[in-house]
């Protein structure tokens, strides 16, 4: 979230989370109202409120986390940008129409 918090421009931006007490943090929803993001929290719950986020998780554990070994906490953010850049940039979808993510988000985007 740090990436995201220092950039100047950003558009509408939402977070959304379960309702972990980490997210219910007084100064973390302090931080975010100041930098105008919204908030977004599952109801209590109700796991299917989060089930596009969660199912990303288990994906990123399954390809990424469980087959990598990391020797520093440094080396495994550095593996972890990549393998994000790769999610979102090449790895296909049969949920998506055999799109990645960016290119299912620029299609649907053209046709609004």
């Amino acid at each position: 979230m740090d990436k995201v918090l220092k950039k100047k421009r950003y558009r509408r931006l939402i977070i959304h989370s379960d309702q972990g007490f980490q997210y219910q943090n007084i100064r973390y929803r302090r931080r975010l109202k100041e930098k105008k993001i919204k908030q977004s929290m599952s109801r209590k719950g109700n796991c299917l409120d989060n089930a596009v986020i969660e199912n990303f998780f288990g994906i990123l554990k399954s390809e990424f986390y469980y087959l990598e070994k990391f020797d520093s906490p440094e080396h495994f953010i550095k593996e972890l940008d990549k393998y994000i850049k790769y999610y979102n940039e090449e790895r296909m979808s049969t949920k998506l129409k055999g799109m990645t993510p960016i290119e299912y988000r620029h299609h649907s985007l053209s046709f609004n």
